[in-house]
């Protein structure tokens, strides 16, 4: 008999992590997946500051595992979903990935924590579970998000790793009924070979993306501005369509004729997007080529 599959959903009891479990319940519907909803206790974490001066650690533990079974409760009547919890202790980012392998997690959704994080780079846990983890990671930034998903934004560059993406977003379009929205963003207008490379990628998706029944647009965003990086070019194209409830990328630096979401562009990714942000692991190259792309 095959194991129920399942989304890992790490939750401080915060704000973000709250509405990262209420997304989580939208996607364990459409996937018929069950969530592990996992709490890692650190000393320095905020239920040990709250008890540690007037009581042991039994009953932190005890405390938040009462929490913890209260918000899975909670969430299961609304949503349906079976939810069940696991209290660890240990470093929380090294934690959550070793938690999302032993259990075979298909995916981890998490939020940022962003308003108590660096303003400019991503919180330290959600950065290493970013970078660490096997399966994708769906990071929640912003406050509101649609239930379900009506398009995906997948941004393509010219390097091979960046094609991963296609595959996972038509796989996602299906469950959700999504359309997707390929896109590349031109930094050069003068520079006709990267122009030609591109709208020859862009068009070569696009009909892999349609034959597989699946809606789908593809453009060319011209960079107008002074912008240091493309994200903001993406971003800004994001919100403009109004209907993109997920984008994917590539959580480690991609190596290509165009250099696009590297490391620290993933990260402003992230860090700046109100639209929750799928991130994927580059694999072998090897397995993209027998894509055919």
């Amino acid at each position: 008999m095959n194991e129920q599959k399942n989304i890992l959903v790490p939750i401080d009891f915060n704000q973000k992590s709250l509405i990262a479990l209420e997304q989580a319940t939208s996607v364990a519907k459409l996937l018929k997946h069950d969530i592990m909803l996992l709490y890692v206790h650190e000393e320095s974490g905020i239920f040990s500051k709250l008890f540690s001066d007037s009581q042991g650690e039994d009953k932190v533990l005890e405390t938040i595992q009462l929490k913890m079974d209260e918000i899975a409760s909670q969430f299961n009547k609304l949503s349906g979903v079976r939810i069940k919890n696991m209290l660890a202790k240990g470093r929380v980012s090294s934690k959550i990935v070793e938690i999302a392998e032993i259990i075979n997690s298909e995916l981890i959704i998490m939020g940022t924590n962003s308003e108590v994080e660096f303003k400019k780079t991503i919180g330290a846990n959600t950065h290493r579970v970013v970078r660490w983890a096997k399966c994708p990671v769906i990071t929640i930034n912003g406050l509101h998000h649609e239930k379900g998903c009506r398009s995906i934004l997948l941004p393509l560059d010219l390097s091979i790793e960046t094609r991963q993406k296609v595959t996972r977003a038509i796989e996602m379009a299906k469950h959700f009924g999504a359309t997707i929205k390929v896109v590349s963003a031109l930094w050069s207008k003068s520079n006709k070979e990267v122009a030609t490379r591109l709208h020859a990628q862009l068009n070569q998706v696009h009909n892999y993306i349609t034959e597989r029944n699946i809606q789908c647009h593809s453009e060319i965003i011209d960079s107008t501005q002074n912008e240091k990086t493309l994200v903001p070019i993406i971003l800004k194209y994001a919100k403009e369509q109004g209907d993109i409830d997920l984008i994917m990328i590539m959580t480690q630096k991609e190596i290509g004729f165009v250099d696009y979401f590297m490391d620290s562009d993933a990260q402003e990714t992230i860090r700046t997007s109100e639209i929750p942000v799928m991130c994927i692991a580059p694999k072998e190259i090897g397995i993209i080529q027998s894509k055919g792309f």
